[in-house]
């Protein structure tokens, strides 16, 4: 697939986010009810609609401003997780695929505290490759291609059929934020390049654990300043992309379509998703769905030198 390939298919992604955004915003106005599923996690009637409505459009065919077909978009397989489960064998050959997570963050949903996202993930054999990340409440994206780089948009108001790919970048922010980014700072703490200023790590408040505090124990022993702020669902790997956090360590179980899309962004925006025990980035399409824990590093971050303190 070529970079103009790659350009259609995110303006694609985005169109999709944009629109299951609109339909979750729609429920989550109302008063909704709030169903189990058979592992007891929390299923709303918004969880459906935005999977429904992102199967529908990354189904649609993708064209040039020629009008001539670049791919036969149904053609790409869909793994979501409101969808049908699809064997191993059923899906190990496949070259690229969709992966989506249409509500993630449910608990934070059903919570009315604004921090759950739509996150749309291309993923080319084993590696992310395309992610869209879409937060309704905040109207924001984050998204990212290869070659393309990575970028926020704090406007929906601008994704259409008809936008084009050099629009979209125009308007966008490229990530990291300059304001943010740690570049082009003399080091006074080894574990961050910006001046003066400590660590920050990022994690879940609903995801707290032992491990969680003895890694942040760690590093608060090995670099002096660190500070520990808390988000939900996919916002902590948009923050590590942005620049606002350096880390994030996860010690907790995740699936494939809770990670995928925040490691296109955070690779594509120079950062790192690891596997803690292999130091290799996350995998996708493997036998189990379940990813293994992972640190999430961003731009500039010396990973090297602190990757024995995980």
């Amino acid at each position: 697939m070529n970079n103009n390939q790659y350009a259609q298919f995110l303006l694609t992604a985005l169109l999709a986010a944009k629109r299951a955004g609109e339909v979750i915003l729609e429920v989550y106005n109302s008063d909704f009810a709030v169903e189990h599923k058979d592992d007891n996690s929390p299923l709303t009637l918004a969880d459906k609609r935005s999977h429904e409505i992102i199967v529908n459009g990354l189904k649609q065919p993708i064209t040039t401003n020629s009008n001539e077909y670049l791919l036969n978009n149904p053609s790409v397989p869909i793994l979501s997780e409101e969808g049908k489960d699809i064997p191993y064998n059923g899906r190990k050959g496949w070259e690229y695929f969709w992966l989506v997570d249409p509500l993630d963050g449910t608990k934070e949903f059903i919570k009315r505290n604004g921090e759950f996202t739509v996150n749309i993930a291309l993923i080319h054999r084993d590696k992310p490759v395309l992610g869209c990340i879409y937060i309704p409440v905040q109207d924001t994206f984050y998204f990212s291609a290869v070659n393309l780089g990575a970028y926020m948009l704090a406007n929906s108001k601008i994704i259409t059929g008809d936008l084009s790919i050099k629009t979209l970048l125009d308007i966008s922010q490229r990530l990291p934020l300059s304001a943010h980014t740690k570049k082009a700072h003399s080091h006074t703490n080894q574990c961050t390049s910006k001046k003066n200023t400590p660590l920050t790590i990022i994690g879940s408040r609903s995801h707290a654990t032992k491990e969680l505090s003895e890694f942040v124990d760690k590093i608060k022993k090995r670099c002096g300043k660190a500070e520990f702020i808390s988000a939900e669902s996919s916002l902590k790997f948009c923050l590590v992309a942005e620049g606002k956090a350096d880390l994030y360590p996860r010690f907790g179980p995740t699936m494939e379509w809770d990670t995928a899309a925040g490691q296109a962004i955070v690779e594509q925006a120079e950062g790192r998703v690891v596997d803690m025990q292999t130091k290799e980035p996350l995998r996708y399409n493997k036998n189990t769905l379940v990813n293994p824990f992972f640190v999430v590093s961003g731009q500039g971050f010396p990973f090297t030198q602190l990757e024995h303190s995980w």
